[in-house]
């Protein structure tokens, strides 16, 4: 790997512990206002909602600048989100505009990847990214969860920091540290010979998405792996806060205790991640297609476990099927919509239909969760929903390599050159 991949690797890294840490903490922040658990689980959309409305401008801005700089500010929206939380803004409203930082920092972090690496690196750049990311997830959630715990939350607010009055409020202080820390890596990323692309007016930005967005969803590979992550992502993103409620309904668990769940899933997730990063190459990732099937059937088994010792290895296993099935698929959709509209574009309107798959299940599990739909039903209805979904996509890609046996090889002979596009 180049040396910037590093440099890439480390910002992406605490700029996504912050994340989670900060879902947690927003979580505890909104529990003296939220009886029902409605508000918490919309902390999920809400995330995803900026990723859907600035869809068509995120892509276009991270061409238009170097991807440093992109990322850069990006951080800096995150600690505004986080400073007004701080303030006494709604949690959810502040949190939605972290989530605009997360929306406008993707399409750079993942663009960069294809300007930097050429396709035969692609899978093991994914690999390793994801792999930190999802460690990042571990140690995001454990840390939120212990920040607002019984240990350390008292020593934080032992400090005498200015309108610091709770845990929560405590934990969202560190995260803005967190936060500048991957901006002081952002500074350091290489700009690559990639050439910019300035903005256009916003009619036209919008007609541009939407035709990058056709031209994906009619290529042969790029329609099955951008059907496959956002099924993958809309799930996944929702499983997380799924997992504490389940843990709080199945174990009787504190929100510090159930984080420590949400970790385990996304272990299991960071070793299939490197597996499959390990073992499989660009024009074979849809090959683990079947994989999805077996996530949903598996997510169903959960609703019967009552016991952690049985829960752990479980929920280790959920997380490294979604790891080894997202990470060449996720690869792939990059190397396509790179080679047809551009890295960061292509990466918006990934973003755009896994966010907005994100915003349609999750405000679909808030509404459930409204009307006293318990967690257990609400796990079997995704996990059913994965199984089927992704069983429909296999037999769109059977169809596929029947009607159009050409288009295949071709797209799969550029997946295997470097210097194809």
């Amino acid at each position: 790997m180049k040396k910037g991949f590093y440099t890439i690797m480390s910002a992406q890294f605490f700029s996504s512990l912050a994340d989670n840490a900060l879902f947690i903490a927003a979580v505890e922040l909104l529990k003296p206002l939220d009886p029902s658990g409605a508000q918490r689980a919309a902390l999920v959309p809400m995330f995803a909602l900026f990723y859907v409305l600035l869809a068509p401008f995120v892509g276009a801005f991270a061409d238009a600048l170097p991807k440093g700089r992109v990322m850069f500010i990006a951080n800096g929206i995150k600690v505004v989100g986080c400073l007004m939380m701080l303030v006494g803004v709604h949690p959810l409203l502040a949190f939605a505009v972290v989530g605009l930082g997360a929306a406008a920092y993707s399409p750079a972090k993942y663009g960069i990847l294809t300007e930097l690496l050429p396709p035969s690196q692609l899978v093991k750049a994914n690999g390793w990214i994801e792999g930190l990311t999802i460690a990042s997830i571990i140690l995001g959630v454990v840390l939120g969860g212990q920040l607002i715990g019984p240990t350390l939350a008292p020593l934080l607010m032992g400090l005498g920091l200015p309108g610091i009055a709770s845990a929560a409020e405590a934990a969202i202080t560190a995260m803005v540290g967190l936060y500048v820390l991957a901006a002081l890596f952002n500074l350091k990323i290489p700009r690559t010979e990639a050439p910019l692309r300035p903005m256009c007016g916003p009619l036209d930005l919008v007609t541009d998405f939407m035709q990058c967005n056709r031209r994906l969803w009619q290529d042969k590979l790029g329609q099955i792996s951008l059907a496959t992550t956002t099924l993958f992502w809309g799930v996944s993103g929702n499983l997380r806060y799924i997992v504490l409620a389940w843990a709080g309904a199945a174990l009787g668990y504190t929100t510090t205790q159930a984080s420590s769940l949400v970790g385990v899933v996304a272990i299991g997730t960071a070793l299939g991640a490197l597996v499959a990063s390990w073992t499989m190459k660009l024009d074979r990732a849809v090959k683990v297609i079947p994989l999805g099937i077996a996530l949903g059937l598996t997510v169903i088994l959960l609703v019967g476990i009552r016991d952690v010792k049985l829960a752990a290895p479980f929920l280790t296993l959920l997380g490294a099927l979604g790891g080894f099935l997202v990470v060449p698929m996720n690869a792939l959709l990059q190397h396509r919509g790179h080679n047809l509209m551009g890295a960061g574009r292509s990466i918006a309107v990934q973003n755009f239909n896994e966010q907005a798959c994100i915003l349609v299940l999750g405000f679909l599990y808030v509404g459930l969760t409204g009307v006293g739909l318990h967690a257990f039903a609400a796990i079997t209805a995704f996990g059913l929903l994965v199984a089927g979904v992704m069983e429909l996509i296999r037999r769109w890609h059977l169809r596929n390599l029947r009607r159009h046996p050409h288009e295949l090889e071709r797209l799969l002979e550029i997946a295997r050159c470097d210097d194809c596009h």
